[in-house]
């Protein structure tokens, strides 16, 4: 018997996930999930056109990648 997907969190559902990846249902619920584009945050390239690094938006992308730890670590408390 499968587990009720809408039940679960979206942290049970991406473990559920990556461990039943040929589950098309428990990928759809998932999918469904996700932050519309409109409001999805979209951050600079981290790099020019010929490869080299641009240090500012290297430290904005590490940034918002801490925030995003820090506050899913604070979820599991």
């Amino acid at each position: 018997m499968k587990p009720n997907f809408a039940q679960m969190s979206t942290k049970e559902l991406r473990v559920y996930v990556l461990a039943h990846r040929e589950d098309i249902e428990a990928l759809e619920i998932l999918f469904s999930r996700r932050t519309p584009d409109s409001e999805a945050i979209i951050y600079p390239s981290m790099f020019t056109e010929d490869g080299q690094p641009i240090e500012e938006n290297i430290r904005i992308a590490e940034e918002a990648i801490k925030q995003r730890i820090d506050a899913e670590n604070s979820d599991d408390k």
